[in-house]
């Protein structure tokens, strides 16, 4: 890995990526919302990036999935997607009718419809790239990467692997110890174990506990944003915590806590690989038990840009940051979160394949001081896609 900060901008026209069957200025599908719990966040998402596209170069399709599951045209308006009063957008209020969007199932076809019942469908226009910036479930895990693989519609972001690998807990820690990357200690309670004998499982909680110490935090294995993460001190709260974790996902993974300090670092994969940004610290939140929710979208805590490193532990965590990329077969971007701890070890926490993606997000405010905007970010993005899709890589 080079460890210097790229600094680049988007590909021109004249880029063979840039050529599609809607000629030389390709029409993007912002797709957002969806059936998890960071619906809202994905709504705020898709606001900055309409606003972020360049129209002269892309044409826009802005396409949004309910809370239940419905496929809507949401209409081109940024400002409607925003906070006020402390609550997060939803589809459901933007959606411009009841007809619902249908993608192509035919690989040879990229035809966008829109279908009202009664009515004969509609034609949107083809689609030359998505642009998914769902997080959760049903988003984020490699659902719709699988849909948009078996309709051959080239999208941003991970594939079905790694999409899938990037949002299970357990499994990105499996696959990050097999690839020798440092993770700290942790131990799955699985939907059966807790649905079967509580008990056993709350005494493997309580084990774990006493073999690392309390507290522990309990987290759904399969949700982001830190939706459902409880800070638990003692036996007394972990059922609590288990109920918060499984309204979220029914298997649930429990992680030490590691002394130290929150480091952040983007990766971007560009015609030459992935590179990783400058990093970010976060620091303590005081108004918080600990990095959560409400501190990262409502109260819009802030990370320190660039962290405060050595020049040896920013090439380390830049370095670690792009073997957990590659160990993941991730593609696009992913955002790559670790403790520094008090040994001077990184370890690393988890990848996020479709990260907060806000202005104030950490990372495109990462790719900002290492020279990238905001706008050049989005069109290396797609333009990242548009190469995977015509095989120019």
């Amino acid at each position: 890995m080079s460890s210097e900060t790229p600094s680049t901008s988007p590909g021109t026209s004249t880029d063979p990526a840039s050529v599609t069957p809607n000629g030389p200025k390709p029409r993007v599908a912002v797709v957002f919302g969806g059936r998890s719990s960071e619906h809202g966040v994905s709504v705020l998402t898709a606001g900055a990036v309409l606003r972020a596209i360049d129209r002269e170069k892309y044409e826009v399709l802005p396409i949004g999935i309910t809370a239940d599951g419905r496929w809507a045209l949401t209409g081109d308006d940024p400002q409607r997607m925003a906070i006020a009063d402390r609550r997060l957008p939803a589809v459901a209020e933007l959606a411009e009718s009841d007809a619902g969007v249908v993608l192509p199932v035919d690989p040879g076809s990229r035809e966008v419809t829109l279908a009202e019942p009664g009515q004969v469908p509609k034609a949107l226009g083809e689609v030359d790239v998505v642009f998914p910036v769902l997080h959760g479930p049903y988003g984020e895990d490699g659902t719709l990467q699988g849909m948009l693989e078996l309709a051959g519609v080239p999208y941003v972001g991970a594939g079905v692997l790694a999409s899938a690998v990037g949002m299970d807990k357990e499994y990105m820690k499996r696959v990050f110890t097999s690839f020798g990357l440092p993770v700290g200690p942790y131990v799955v309670i699985r939907p059966r174990e807790w649905e079967r004998d509580e008990a056993a499982a709350r005494k493997k909680i309580v084990d774990f506990a006493g073999e690392h110490g309390w507290p522990v935090f309990v987290k759904p294995a399969r949700a982001g944003s830190s939706m459902g993460i409880t800070k638990v001190d003692g036996l007394a709260g972990v059922d609590d915590a288990v109920e918060e974790a499984r309204r979220h996902d029914p298997k649930i993974i429990v992680e030490s806590l590691l002394s130290g300090r929150e480091i952040e670092c983007g990766v971007l994969e560009f015609e030459d690989g992935p590179r990783a940004s400058v990093p970010a610290e976060i620091p303590p939140v005081s108004d918080h038990d600990f990095y959560d929710f409400d501190a990262k979208y409502i109260d819009s805590a802030s990370g320190i840009v660039p962290a405060p490193l050595t020049e040896a532990q920013t090439a380390r965590v830049r370095e670690l940051a792009v073997d957990a990329f590659e160990a993941a077969s991730c593609e696009g971007l992913v955002r790559a979160d670790f403790f520094l701890c008090d040994d001077g070890e990184f370890v690393i926490n988890e990848i996020n394949t479709m990260p907060g993606f806000t202005p104030i997000s950490m990372y495109p405010r990462m790719w900002q001081e290492a020279g990238i905007s905001y706008p050049e970010l989005v069109d290396l993005l797609l333009q990242a896609a548009l190469r995977r899709a015509t095989g120019l890589r």
